[in-house]
C-alpha cells in the first residue's frame, strides 16, 4: 500500500523479491526517486534473507546437539553397568564366560587406591565371585592366582572358588598383594596391598613379620613389585618357600604361594622376567596364572612341619 497516495513515495516491503528485481531495473516507472526506492528496499530484504538463513542454520545444530545428547544419556547407563557386569561374569583367562574381564579396563575406568593398603578381612564378608572352577580333593583347598598384565588388568587370588582379593574388594593394587590363610580352616586371615613401587617397604616387612607360624601365604605381583623390594622383605619371603623372589625386579610378574614355618621350596611359583625383546605387553611381560590345590593342616601342633611339607611337595 502506498503512504499519502502517491505512487512515487509507495514502500515496496511487501512487494515480491524478482517484481522489485524488474522494477529496480526501470522497466516500468523510469522514475530514479523510485529506483532508488526500491534498490534500498531490496538490500534491506536481501538482510532479512540472510538473518533466517543464519537462524535455520542455527536451529540445525541445535537439533543435532539435542541428538547427541540424547544418545548420550542412553549410552551412559550402559557403561557404567558393563564394568559390573564384566567384574561378575568375566575371567581374562578363559572360564566360559562369555564377557571379558573388567580388568581389562580397569585403567581408564576405575582409580588406584594410595599405598600401602592392608587390612583384616572375614572370608564369608569379603569374598567374591571368581568363576574359575577349580576343584580338589577332601582335606585341601583350591586357589587360583592371577597376577596382574602390564598396569591395565588387575590381580585376582580366589579361595575354594571365591575371591578373597581384588580391585573389586578395593584390596589389591600395584606392588605385591598378599592373602594369608588359616591353616587348618581355610579361612581368610588377612589381605594385603604393599606398593613396592614408590611406597613404603616397611609396612610389607611388618606384615611378613605378623605372619602366624602354620599359615598358608598366596602372593602376586601387579605392575611393578621390585623397585622398593630390599634385602630384608625378600629373606622374609623366601623363608615362605619362594625361590624367585631374590631375582624379582622393575616390572617383573611374579605369583607365589608358600608358608609361615615351611623348610623347603615348593612348585608353587612362576615368575617372568622384564624382556623388553619378550614382554607381551609392551614395557610389561605376560601375566601369570597359578592354580591347585592345598592341603589342610590335619593337626594343629606346635611344630606343623610334616604337614607343611605336603604343601612343599604339592600334595
Amino acid at each position: 500500500m502506498c503512504a499519502g497516495g502517491g505512487q512515487e513515495v509507495c514502500s515496496f516491503r511487501s512487494l515480491p523479491l524478482h517484481l522489485i528485481g524488474r522494477l529496480s531495473a526501470g522497466g516500468r516507472t523510469g522514475s530514479a526517486p523510485l529506483r532508488w526506492t526500491l534498490q534500498r528496499e531490496a538490500g534491506r530484504i536481501a538482510d532479512m534473507l540472510t538473518v533466517k538463513v543464519g537462524k535455520a542454520n542455527m536451529g540445525r545444530k541445535a537439533g543435532v546437539l539435542k541428538w547427541c545428547l540424547r544418545v548420550a544419556m542412553v549410552l551412559l547407563p550402559v557403561v557404567l553397568l558393563i564394568p559390573f557386569l564384566m567384574q561378575l561374569y568375566g575371567s581374562p583367562v578363559g572360564g566360559g564366560s562369555i564377557f571379558p574381564s573388567f580388568d581389562d579396563l580397569s585403567l581408564f575406568m576405575w582409580p588406584q587406591l594410595p599405598p600401602p593398603y592392608h587390612r583384616s578381612v572375614r572370608s564369608a564378608d569379603r569374598a567374591g565371585h571368581c568363576f574359575v572352577k577349580q576343584d580338589c580333593p577332601e582335606g585341601q583347598l583350591s586357589f587360583y592366582i592371577l597376577s596382574g598384565a602390564a598396569n591395565v588388568v588387575g590381580p585376582k587370588i580366589c579361595i575354594q572358588n571365591k575371591m578373597v582379593l581384588g580391585t573389586v574388594l578395593n584390596n589389591a593394587g600395584v606392588g605385591i598383594n598378599i592373602v594369608t590363610l588359616n591353616g587348618h580352616t581355610g579361612e581368610v586371615q588377612k589381605s594385603g596391598n604393599f606398593n613396592t613401587y614408590d611406597g613404603n617397604v616397611e609396612d610389607l616387612i611388618k606384615f611378613l613379620k605378623d605372619i602366624e607360624s602354620g599359615s598358608v601365604v598366596l602372593m602376586v605381583s601387579f605392575d611393578e613389585p621390585g623397585t622398593k623390594l630390599n634385602d630384608e622383605a625378600r629373606a622374609l619371603i623366601a623363608e615362605l618357600g619362594s625361590s624367585s623372589i631374590k631375582t624379582v625386579g622393575f616390572r617383573d610378574s611374579w605369583g607365589f604361594v608358600g608358608a609361615k614355618g615351611i623348610t623347603t621350596q615348593h612348585p608353587f611359583e612362576e615368575y617372568i622376567k622384564n624382556d623388553q625383546s619378550k614382554n607381551k605387553y609392551g614395557g610389561w611381560p605376560e601375566l601369570i596364572e597359578l592354580k591347585g590345590c592345598i592341603p589342610k593342616q590335619l593337626e594343629k601342633s606346635a611344630d606343623s612341619s610334616s604337614n607343611l611339607q605336603a604343601l612343599a611337595a604339592g600334595a
